[in-house]
């Protein structure tokens, strides 16, 4: 790596570190760690959503897609801003009634403390899988960029984000988080602008050369809708329904709208980060095709298409600049993910309005805990990345159920909750095995969590209807 780039990459990670020591001094206490004492500017918490949703996993393998396909990725986007507008509809209002830190205080307010641990535990383990081994995933794909080693990259990127996360908490987590969408996204439009230049065409001329590769398609008709993810009518309710479960009930992505104002600037905050997701991939799509243009359409490694066109075709000072992209990329999912770990610790667990230092002490061991993963697996425990991977999309379905259920007027015994929930993560394993798309899972774990609550409340209330709820 040249000098250039690495000194840009050095004073990004330094003022990041920076940022948080600095902004450490308004945290008095677990509420202004945790939820940025209420007052967070809707536009910040907008984008650092966003970032937070895109790890160096989208960054990379976005541009991928539509280098090797098209644009039928666009699809679930759509569905992403119908998902964000029932988050807001149905799920923000209570929580904001409700006055809570976790929002799984809300099933504890409605089913009990053991319910919500049980709704924490399940975002706790989903989270240290999925995050641990996304960190390990983008660790490798940082390992490729700059030549460090795994275990280098895992540590420089573990240590500069727990620096920041836990002197700042999550007002500086949402703060960078803006800086680094912002820093990623300027390095999409950079990389639009230097193909165009080294093609000498303009955007103007290009687009039906695009159009004549079929590159630009975005709706897709054609294939099973059971069992095709980008079939239209699948990607888009699909999309909805993953969008509706995590940004409604992970509790990672809806504590950035806890910290703001009021209801209507979450509403702002959640519907808004839906659009700029829908332009954030929009602009890596196209970076993706022209990249094809530029490169010939030669085969590249899956996921490496962009990769090397960074490390090939970028000039030096740019490059460092898209690299320190890169590491933002990893450091946003990682700091959210550690903050969202520890507050949701305190709150279910630890009973709340804890000191800050202890606030510091929780969210440490979780960075430790992420960090662990990250080093104990390599890439080449394929089965575990992917597992981790994929975990979110095994639990989401059942905790949205869990939540839609509170809504509902009648109580439930706890282990009707506990097997409803047991069943909606079952029927996933099921449905993946049949080949069904993934863009299925959320809807038909929900419906099997109803469906199996009714059924043994039903079946409690004729064996023993005085058995007590």
């Amino acid at each position: 790596m040249h000098w250039v780039d690495l000194t840009i990459i050095l004073i990004f990670l330094a003022g990041f570190s920076a940022y948080g020591l600095w902004q450490s001094r308004y945290n008095q206490s677990s509420a202004d760690y945790f939820l940025g004492g209420r007052n967070l500017p809707w536009p910040v918490a907008m984008l650092s959503i966003v970032a937070t949703e895109t790890s160096v996993l989208t960054f990379i393998s976005v541009p991928g897609l539509a280098y090797r396909d098209d644009w039928f990725f666009l699809q679930l986007a759509i569905g992403y801003i119908i998902g964000r507008i029932l988050v807001s509809l149905f799920l923000l209002p209570q929580y904001f009634k409700s006055g809570v830190t976790s929002i799984y205080e809300v099933i504890g307010n409605k089913f009990g403390l053991e319910i919500q641990k049980v709704a924490s535990g399940v975002f706790l383990i989903t989270r240290i899988l999925a995050d641990g081994v996304r960190f390990l995933a983008t660790a490798v794909v940082v390992q490729v960029i700059t030549g460090w080693s795994l275990s280098s990259a895992v540590m420089i990127i573990g240590a500069v984000t727990l620096v920041y996360t836990l002197s700042g908490g999550i007002r500086t987590v949402v703060w960078v988080d803006s800086i680094q969408f912002i820093l990623y996204l300027f390095g999409g439009i950079a990389s639009i602008w230097i193909v165009l230049n080294q093609l000498d065409q303009s955007i103007f001329e290009v687009i039906p050369i695009l159009k004549e590769h079929g590159k630009l398609a975005i709706f897709n008709w054609e294939g099973n809708f059971i069992k095709e993810p980008y079939y239209f009518i699948s990607a888009t309710i699909g999309g909805a329904l993953l969008s509706f479960s995590s940004h409604g009930v992970d509790y990672m992505m809806v504590q950035r709208v806890l910290g703001t104002k009021n209801l209507t600037a979450a509403r702002k905050a959640m519907v808004g980060s839906g659009v700029f997701v829908f332009m954030q991939f929009s602009v890596f799509l196209l970076a993706g095709s022209l990249i094809y243009l530029l490169m010939g359409g030669v085969e590249v490694e899956r996921d490496r298409e962009f990769t090397s066109f960074i490390v090939n075709y970028l000039p030096i000072g740019l490059k460092g600049v898209l690299l320190a992209g890169v590491l933002s990329a990893a450091m946003s999912t990682l700091s959210s993910s550690i903050n969202s770990l520890a507050s949701s610790t305190v709150t279910d667990w630890l009973g709340g309005n804890q000191s800050i230092r202890k606030s510091q002490g929780v969210s440490l061991v979780w960075g430790i805990v992420l960090i662990a993963i990250a080093l104990l697996f390599d890439e080449s425990d394929s089965a575990i990345v992917i597992v981790g991977l994929q975990i979110a999309s095994f639990t989401y379905g059942g905790l949205l159920g869990l939540f839609l259920i509170s809504k509902l007027k009648r109580s439930f015994h706890s282990i009707s909750l506990i097997i409803g929930l047991l069943a909606s993560l079952a029927i996933v394993f099921v449905l993946k095995m049949n080949g069904i798309a993934w863009t299925w899972f959320v809807g038909i774990s929900v419906l099997v969590n109803f469906a199996a609550v009714i059924l043994i409340e039903n079946f409690i209330q004729i064996v023993n209807p005085n058995v007590k709820r």
